[in-house]
């Protein structure tokens, strides 16, 4: 089709004035109609026709567009800030025709496109003016003309050129065309009416054009749309399609924006509603002074000052109560603040002040409790007895203990708190339970592991939004009582990191001398923890930081053996699985070598955790048995586990003679924060030159004790009868199976000397025999820690003999009389002491004069040292 064009002539380029923005509107709402602007001494506009439009060059310069699709026939503001743009710009408006193609981009984010990123459609148009910006970018008014189809690009620097075809239109004739013409000049007036920024005189100019491809257009170029639609629109060559396509995309945003009036609607009508809302409250509010009554708030007040009056606050939280209800008598309903003061004094009013439980002092009724729900643990049952006893003492003679109270700053402490330290199912977190029901006192448990955060401890301040206190007065108030047993499980797993240090809030909580005006940073005012029972467990006592760890009282609970925990499930553990697997008493039964064979072979543990599931895995079986109709009643024996539980996953004994049969092999004891273990450690030598290695993830500490026990090893290679050139002709390689578990300490020193030994002596160690203890570069064994549960480790391995300092004679005490009788310990002062007692056919073992410090001792069997080796 054929077209006219805008022609402004005399266009300035060296001396360029601004833009004018009456002629860009005037340009924008005019509707397109065939005219020519003559040229003029001031380049205005004319309403004077001229011939048409000379035919358009089939090569043209291209300016890509970004996020912008130019239409024919019409007129749009473009700014010009790419350099090569620029220049293009400058060639453009020297010429005759100032004629340029305009693509648009893909990519909107691509800076300089290339002609593979432009699409292939795109609108021959006119620059009607031009203004050079003082930052150095162009702004230009151009107007679509024509479509066309980019061919082959004939330049590409300094600015991009292109062989060009033009597209024509595909007017259809009839009605259909005109009624969707129509229809989009329609709905573009219904979305220029849900959008004010929109002018009337576009919508009238909009709503006045009859040309079908006017229409499309000049609607699209104002229509908000992806860049994808609006190019699609271009591309289509029918105008009914055009049409087509554009009703679709103006339907949407119709949807769209008369949702969002629906929201803006709604969000208008809420304001007015508490608008409204206070309106009428404040009527009542005169309403019910009127007749002599009281409003709500003055009734709420009213009811908070009886709560605070019934709760019998100290002095300084009555004072704060009294002075936040002030406030809140003063201030309307409506204001942000009410809410909060309102919180708070809920906060104050609810807190168990002055509510507490009654101790029951009966000592013996306390004994019978803690029996009946813990099997062993006498030295927890000893300490609670006492603090009852105290607490009975004290009451009877509180008359008498008044008149002598007069120390202001050693006030006497009420509480007591403790820390329950020892491996997974020993029974720590339930003892506390026990503790709670033996006092007749109320119980809470509150879990640290992995809290990261002190306020979960203190509490937030009143100045942040949603705002409360911390978990400690949180519990105190869900449980009504100022005095109850108050356990913080899992204290050596809380987590310290940016967000704060909780170990360094629980200091004032767990301080007898603090506790008694801990001060939560909701709250502001003082509250007396001093009358609670804290109680904390712990695996390990190393990850509590000192300062915490000093201000408890720490009782260690050690693992069960086997004869405990055989009792502790005949006990408990099988009634328990009997009554959550639905059976009754009479139809499962397991007898005494059923449940050892299930502590030996099928768990190796400290607790009782994984025996009550084996325990109930089995009694599971039976249930399943019974259901079928198989039996009716079953006493299970150790030959039926291996069809109730499947293959046993230990073997006792058994593995350490297989292991230790070659020399170079050593059966150790080590501590872990599950409880005490075995650990094997082997020693081997290859032909070489004095190296030596030591693996199995081990720690620096027991790194350095490896390498002291090879030095006195050497030293004493010809009091030791060993081959000296072993060492000057081989290296050696000590390794700790097990590499996956990380190892550390000093305790392993005497096992690591007696495994080198034994591989340059050729003696096997005794299968039976099991060592701890830390050495000297001069061959003296140092005592060690954890020789409790070391012991029960050895214990429950199976071994008959272990090998401790002689130092760490007096920790046997801490040991069960089962353990005692059932091992046959030697004491030892020097590594030479070690070797003689563990290693089979070592050489006999001379005489020394033994000073007044190296006494024989005699072993719990009657055997001497001497004799023991």
């Amino acid at each position: 089709m054929s077209a006219k064009r805008w022609n402004i002539s005399d266009l300035e380029i060296e001396n360029l004035f601004d833009l004018d923005s009456n002629l860009v509107e005037s340009l924008l709402l005019q509707p397109i109609v065939p005219q020519v602007i003559q040229s003029g001494s001031e380049a205005e506009l004319t309403g004077e026709e001229v011939e048409q439009e000379p035919p358009i060059p089939s090569v043209l310069p291209i300016l890509p567009l970004r996020g912008l699709v130019v239409y024919p026939q019409t007129v749009v503001p473009l700014t010009i800030g790419q350099p090569r743009s620029i220049r293009m710009v400058d060639d453009v408006v020297a010429s005759d025709e100032r004629l340029i193609g305009l693509l648009a981009s893909r990519d909107p984010e691509l800076e300089t496109p290339d002609p593979e990123d432009l699409y292939k459609i795109g609108t021959v148009a006119i620059v009607h003016r031009l203004f050079r910006a003082p930052d150095n970018t162009i702004r230009l008014v151009v107007q679509g003309l024509a479509r066309f189809r980019v061919g082959e690009f004939v330049q590409l620097d300094p600015y991009l050129k292109a062989n060009i075809e033009l597209i024509p239109e595909q007017v259809e004739d009839g009605v259909e065309l005109e009624a969707l013409a129509r229809n989009a000049r329609s709905q573009f007036e219904q979305i220029a009416e849900m959008i004010p920024s929109i002018p009337r005189e576009l919508v009238a100019s909009v709503s006045a054009l009859d040309d079908a491809i006017q229409t499309v257009y000049t609607v699209a170029n104002f229509q908000r749309m992806e860049l994808e639609d609006a190019q699609s629109i271009l591309e289509i060559d029918s105008v009914s399609e055009k049409l087509h396509k554009l009703a679709g995309l103006l339907a949407r945003e119709i949807e769209v924006l008369e949702i969002g009036q629906k929201i803006q609607n709604e969000a208008r009508s809420e304001i007015e509603k508490v608008q409204r809302e206070y309106f009428l409250r404040e009527q009542l509010k005169a309403i019910q002074k009127e007749l002599g009554e009281g409003d709500e708030q003055s009734v709420e007040v009213e009811e908070f000052r009886r709560r605070i009056e019934a709760a019998q606050l100290p002095e300084e939280a009555e004072k704060q109560a009294k002075r936040e209800l002030d406030r809140l008598g003063r201030l309307p309903t409506a204001a942000a603040e009410y809410g909060v003061i309102r919180t708070y004094l809920d906060w104050l009013a609810s807190l168990p002040w002055s509510t507490a439980t009654q101790d029951n002092l009966d000592i013996a009724h306390a004994r019978q409790v803690l029996d009946q729900d813990h099997y062993g643990l006498e030295d927890v049952k000893e300490r609670i007895l006492e603090f009852l006893a105290v607490r009975k003492l004290r009451l009877e003679r509180s008359d008498e203990l008044a008149e002598e109270d007069h120390d202001e700053i050693r006030r006497v402490r009420e509480g007591v708190i403790l820390c329950f330290v020892g491996p997974p199912g020993v029974g720590k977190t339930s003892l506390g339970r026990s503790i709670a029901r033996a006092m007749g006192r109320k119980f809470i448990r509150i879990s640290l592991g992995g809290m990261r955060d002190e306020a979960e401890i203190r509490g937030h301040r009143r100045t942040y939004i949603g705002a409360m206190p911390g978990r400690i007065l949180q519990a105190l108030r869900r449980v009504e009582s100022r005095n109850p047993v108050y356990m913080l499980d899992e204290v050596d797993k809380l987590v310290f990191d940016f967000h704060g240090d909780p170990a360094s809030a629980l200091l004032e909580v767990l301080d007898p001398e603090q506790n008694a005006e801990f001060r939560d940073h909701y709250l502001e005012v003082a509250y007396d923890l001093s009358q609670v029972m804290f109680i904390t467990t712990a695996n390990a006592l190393e990850p509590i930081p000192s300062p915490l760890r000093d201000r408890m009282e720490i009782i260690r609970l050690s693992g069960y053996t086997e004869g405990e925990k055989v009792a502790i499930a005949e006990q408990y553990l099988i009634p328990r699985q009997i009554r959550e697997n639905g059976l009754r008493s009479s139809e499962v039964t397991f007898t005494k070598p059923t449940l050892k064979k299930i502590i030996r072979s099928y768990t190796r543990e400290a607790g009782v955790r994984n025996l009550e599931r084996e325990i109930g895995s089995a009694c599971r079986k039976v249930v399943t048995q019974i259901a079928e109709g198989k039996t009716e009643s079953l006493e299970i024996q150790p030959e039926m586990l291996h069809d109730l539980l499947g293959r046993p996953l230990y073997f006792g004994t058994e593995e350490i003679a297989e292991r230790t049969s070659v020399p170079g092999v050593v059966t150790g004891l080590a501590w872990t924060p599950v409880g005490g273990d075995v650990l094997f450690i082997e020693a081997t030598g290859m032909p070489g030159s004095k190296g030596f290695q030591i693996t199995g993830s081990v720690g620096n500490v027991m790194q350095e004790s490896a390498r002291a026990a090879l030095s006195y090893v050497r030293s004493k290679s010809k009091k030791l009868e060993l081959d000296d050139d072993f060492f000057q002709n081989s290296d050696i390689h000590l390794h700790i199976p097990a590499g996956a578990q990380p190892k550390d300490g000093p305790s392993a020193g005497v096992a690591m000397a007696t495994a080198l030994v034994s591989l340059v002596s050729g003696c096997s160690v005794r299968a039976e025999v099991g060592m701890t203890g830390e050495i000297t570069l001069r061959g003296q064994v140092m005592p060690v820690g954890g020789v409790k549960e070391k012991v029960l480790a050895a214990h429950r391995s199976g071994l008959k003999t272990v090998i401790l300092p002689k130092r760490n004679e007096p920790d046997l005490e801490d040991l069960p009389e089962e353990v005692v009788n059932s091992i046959k310990f030697i004491f030892v002062e020097t590594v030479d002491d070690v070797l003689y007692a563990a290693l089979d056919n070592f050489p006999k073992k001379p005489r020394r004069r033994k000073t007044k410090s190296q006494k024989e001792t005699v072993d719990k069997n009657g055997k001497s040292d001497a004799d023991a080796g």
